[in-house]
């Protein structure tokens, strides 16, 4: 009984040194310095910002911000944490491509709809900006906004010319025509159907269907979704005036 409780009590003993191993940092992905003292190291811009935020929560905590990354002020805190919302998985909507912010552009830096999606008030649909508007921009940032993927990605597609697949959120079956410039040449700012997108650093489809005592869904883009708007507003519910 003795020798079958030996591997038992060698497998205790060496999985309490593990746990050990790990409770002491070794087997942390967290930054630690050079000198083992326990203090985050950033090493990066953005998380020179994410470390005097969780400091500030527990003072505690020990931190070191390298000179180099004292002095950067590119990218800012917002794009850092814009950047970081637009690319959560668990927030509602497809990750895109580039980790692009509505909240951040739109929200805090308040650029126009237009700006990007140019010619809607001319056009039947609204079209996805080119990469040489976004290039526009950032063009003019430092080298040191390229910490983040979304501006990597940006400039790595400018480089070798290719557009950017971006994955389509709201699309109208074929027999449907949904002219974007009657809308806004009556003055429909583009909220009315695509929400608070300047609050918003991930575009989703709203999923909530509320039905009215007449059945009309009134929440997403549907039918019955535009026919209550055009009554609301005494517009035309001829059929043709869709479906031609």
């Amino acid at each position: 009984m003795r020798d079958r409780a030996r591997p038992s009590l060698f497998a205790v003993v060496f999985l309490a040194a593990v746990a050990a191993w790990f409770a002491a940092g070794f087997g942390s992905t967290t930054p630690v310095s050079a000198d083992d003292s326990g203090a985050r190291v950033a090493q990066t811009v953005c998380e020179k910002y994410e470390l005097r935020a969780r400091q500030k929560q527990d003072p505690s905590l020990q931190i070191e911000i390298p000179p180099e990354l004292e002095s950067m002020q590119w990218p800012t805190e917002a794009a850092c944490l814009s950047h970081k919302a637009a690319e959560d998985p668990d927030t509602p909507g497809p990750v895109q491509p580039i980790q692009f912010s509505h909240k951040h552009h739109a929200g805090l830096y308040q650029i126009d709809c237009q700006y990007c999606h140019s010619g809607t008030d001319q056009s039947p649909s609204a079209g996805v900006p080119a990469l040489e508007v976004c290039m526009g921009c950032h063009a003019q940032f430092p080298p040191s906004y390229d910490e983040l993927q979304g501006i990597k990605t940006l400039k790595q597609h400018w480089a070798e010319k290719k557009p950017i697949e971006w994955v389509q959120i709201h699309r109208l079956p074929e027999y449907v025509q949904f002219q974007h410039r009657a809308h806004v040449q009556k003055g429909f700012a583009c909220q009315e159907c695509h929400g608070a997108v300047e609050q918003q650093d991930k575009l989703a489809m709203k999923d909530a269907t509320v039905w009215w005592p007449w059945l009309l869904p009134a929440k997403t883009l549907e039918m019955g979704w535009c026919i209550d708007c055009h009554r609301r507003n005494n517009a035309t519910q001829d059929c043709a005036a869709c479906h031609y």
